[in-house]
């Protein structure tokens, strides 16, 4: 909101009506609100929408244009259709963040906005109410001491900050992994991500014996009986575990190469490259992943999970 209630000028605002400074507080608010839902991300927006300070800048400009040539009372219909179907509402797409803009506009901008509301939606306690129309340096140290962010602000659940703050904290950390010292270490002469991948692959090859896990198809479908008499449940268990050995194959033969790019037999490849950093951060290879089922798991469990 500071940012927001910064792109506004301290003079031409404290010339305004009081009507027109208190519409631009809560028009402040509401932008606010529209971007910072996007890093709840699906929580916040079905989508993800272009919202600047631009459609604050013209909204503002279009609530100064009304209201000069409409003194008397505030045409609230028109500013709810401007701001939630134009200016704010031209960005979005999908039908149900365009019922949430209209139903968050609906609550706030309408004629109980001039008798010091209470601006946070859905709430049973005063959080951040509506101040009194006063000077622009006095609504920044409104926003100043206002109340500390909370999901609630913006008609979500508390809860939603329990996620928000889980997926900031696995991008960080992913974060780290990613900047780790990858070259030569010390006076050894190693290399850890070589290390690494040697690691995996001698776990790979000992503990999860994944080249032996392939299924066998064939005799799985003799025992079934025939196509004709197969159940649905019984085709898509055998497509698994085509799909499975597809997996197990496309890991097999890149361990392999990269195996042999090693020992100076094969030219190293960007792709090799990738897939070594991949598994030196504990991730799932893209080309891996794509081949089998969706997962959220680290590499490690991924395989576990996979036995």
């Amino acid at each position: 909101m500071k940012r927001a209630w910064s792109t506004f000028n301290r003079e031409e605002f404290d010339a305004k009506e009081p009507k027109i400074r208190t519409v631009l507080f809560a028009l402040s608010y509401f932008h606010s609100m529209m971007l910072e839902r996007r890093k709840f991300g699906p929580k916040g927006w079905n989508r993800g929408y272009p919202f600047s300070a631009g459609d604050l800048r013209d909204s503002s400009i279009v609530l100064n244009n009304y209201l000069n040539a409409n003194p008397g009372k505030v045409p609230w219909d028109d500013l709810r259709y401007i701001f939630g179907e134009i200016m704010y509402g031209g960005h979005i797409t999908d039908d149900r963040d365009r019922r949430f803009c209209s139903t968050f506009l609906d609550n706030l901008m309408n004629e109980s906005l001039l008798e010091e509301p209470e601006l946070f939606p859905f709430v049973d306690r005063e959080c951040f109410r509506c101040p009194a129309p006063t000077q622009y340096d006095r609504y920044a140290e409104f926003i100043q001491d206002g109340p500390p962010e909370t999901p609630m602000a913006y008609g979500l659940h508390p809860n939603a900050e329990i996620d928000f703050r889980t997926k900031q904290c696995q991008a960080l950390f992913g974060t780290l992994q990613e900047i780790q010292p990858r070259g030569s270490g010390g006076g050894d002469g190693g290399n850890p991500i070589q290390e690494r991948v040697m690691e995996f692959m001698l776990r790979v090859t000992d503990e999860a014996s994944l080249d032996s896990n392939r299924l066998n198809v064939e005799d799985i479908s003799g025992r079934i009986g025939e196509q004709e008499n197969r159940t649905p449940f019984q085709n898509s268990f055998l497509q698994e575990c085509q799909y499975m050995n597809a997996v197990i194959d496309i890991i097999v033969k890149d361990l392999s190469d990269i195996k042999l790019a090693f020992k100076g037999e094969l030219t190293m490849t960007a792709s090799m490259e990738v897939i070594m950093n991949m598994i030196f951060i504990n991730k799932v290879p893209a080309t891996w992943a794509a081949a089998a089922g969706p997962s959220t798991r680290g590499l490690n469990s991924w395989l576990d999970n996979a036995k």
